[in-house]
């Protein structure tokens, strides 16, 4: 009995200690304030007016450049300027006759408006022969993460978006945001999943070998008109064939899979 009150007493004082710091500090806080004149209110007053000035600058020339919109560029030339004016593309390779790189277009068509940071834009791999061989796209959707002309990552197929073709846009918001390809204000350790219904693959378009694919180690791809060097060659031999959920390229033909 003894011995539970002197616990329940040290808890005591530690909340009592605990509440007097918070005082404290905002008695501190109140202070500050009652101290400041008209010039500092004035000060800050113009530090405020020139974040907000700084911030829609910014959003102008996001503007300008192409942000806020989920774009179809028509060539190869197009990718490589834009991802030498904007600091950060997320770029989906599709082809006219995969169903699944439509639903991939339904979610970036949400997701330009909200990341206006970043350009979204989408390229038909048939287009773009060199990117396609260069890049080693051989599945579609394929998503391209460019930074500082750079890609930094990719997403194939659905296998990251949990091989559903159900998934939430918050869930492809998350993988994106793995590489900092857009701001993410989140926790990058696990997905904030909103509701959705998983659907499963149906019997009737078949079935492909479920098999799990590791997923690519770190790897960097650097950008030039001239070129497009894939700097981790290992990265590049990833497995086109297990698990993915999309059609797969074959040299320059694509095959439904």
């Amino acid at each position: 009995m003894a011995q539970g009150a002197q616990q329940q007493q040290m808890i005591n004082q530690m909340v009592s200690g605990a509440v007097e710091a918070m005082e404290a500090s905002v008695d501190a806080e109140i202070e500050k304030l009652d101290k400041m004149d008209e010039d500092d209110l004035d000060a800050i007053r113009e530090r405020r007016i020139k974040q907000m000035q700084k911030f829609q600058a910014q959003k102008q020339e996001y503007k300008n450049l192409g942000h806020g919109t989920y774009d179809t560029i028509t060539n190869e030339k197009e990718f490589f300027e834009i991802s030498k004016k904007s600091d950060r593309v997320v770029c989906l390779f599709y082809i006219d006759t995969s169903f699944r790189c439509k639903i991939v277009d339904k979610h970036l068509s949400e997701l330009c408006k909200k990341h206006f940071e970043t350009r979204f834009i989408r390229l038909n791999a048939e287009k773009a022969p060199f990117l396609t061989e260069r890049l080693k796209i051989k599945v579609m959707p394929t998503i391209m993460l460019v930074k500082d002309s750079n890609v930094c990552d990719r997403i194939v197929g659905f296998d990251d978006l949990g091989s559903s073709d159900n998934f939430p846009t918050s869930l492809l918001e998350w993988r994106i945001a793995q590489n900092k390809v857009i701001s993410y204000s989140g926790d990058l350790t696990r997905p904030l999943l909103t509701k959705s219904r998983t659907r499963r693959r149906s019997k009737s378009r078949g079935t492909s070998d479920r098999r799990k694919t590791a997923r690519t180690p770190s790897w960097t791809t650097k950008i030039t008109r001239d070129k497009c060097r894939v700097t981790s060659p290992a990265a590049s031999d990833r497995s086109t064939t297990a698990g993915f959920r999309g059609v797969l390229i074959h040299g320059h033909t694509l095959i439904a899979e």
